[in-house]
């Protein structure tokens, strides 16, 4: 990216194609780094690596499927592929766990209880909070929404965009487009009634995480 390059300066309405085919948000992308994009962008319109039918949860009302290999998740309806969005998952030495578990709480509004938005004293929003791990140790493992920085970047939780909270907390995107964390919230607690308030789910929806995350980048943050 050179000086005053922009996703929608350069790809127009592609923009979100590229941004998701790279696994990062807006903010992100600055001058210095590199992003992939094909020769032909028609080849990443809506682009998803998710399997379009996942047969082990055909039987399934919802089902939710993580690959750290691709930093993609998949929501399911009986087996078929009704949403996918890039993910930014743990980095090294917070791996994100593998394996079954099921979405046990549920909370709008939640905020994390150790660690900080960059250089201030306010605690990391990690709004849209979907619960689907609690370790031996008692440490809590959410699907939420988070900056994506176009690799693995979090202390093992699940990382959807969320433009809204970083116009907040960050003063950027001017005009928040992605939103899937919210998306994915409202399908995984549907027909369930939001209070805003923290909530134990029952027999939430399956979640498989699998596969292992991609090189861990060095690239420094910006912007």
């Amino acid at each position: 990216m050179r000086k005053g390059e922009t996703l929608e300066r350069l790809f127009g309405d592609r923009w979100v194609d590229v941004a998701r085919f790279n696994r990062v948000d807006r903010r992100h992308v600055y001058q210095g780094i590199s992003i992939k994009v094909p020769r032909n962008p028609d080849l990443i319109r809506g682009f998803t690596p998710m399997p379009r039918f996942y047969q082990p949860a055909e039987k399934e009302e919802k089902f939710i499927v993580v690959d750290l290999s691709e930093q993609f998740l998949g929501a399911y309806e009986f087996g078929h592929l009704v949403f996918s969005t890039p993910i930014a998952t743990g980095e090294r030495g917070n791996e994100t766990p593998t394996g079954e578990f099921r979405i046990t709480a549920m909370d709008r509004s939640h905020v994390s209880s150790l660690y900080f938005v960059e250089k201030t004293n306010r605690l990391y929003p990690m709004h849209y909070g979907l619960r689907f791990h609690i370790s031996k140790k008692g440490v809590a493992f959410w699907i939420h929404g988070r900056d994506l920085p176009g690799y693995p970047a979090s202390h093992g939780c699940i990382g959807l965009y969320d433009e809204e909270m970083q116009k907040k907390y960050y003063g950027y995107p001017g005009a928040p487009v992605l939103k899937d964390a919210r998306t994915f919230f409202e399908w995984v607690i549907s027909p369930a009634t939001d209070n805003g308030k923290f909530q134990v789910m029952k027999e939430g929806p399956r979640i498989v995480i699998m596969g292992e995350a991609p090189a861990f980048s060095t690239r420094p943050f910006k912007r």
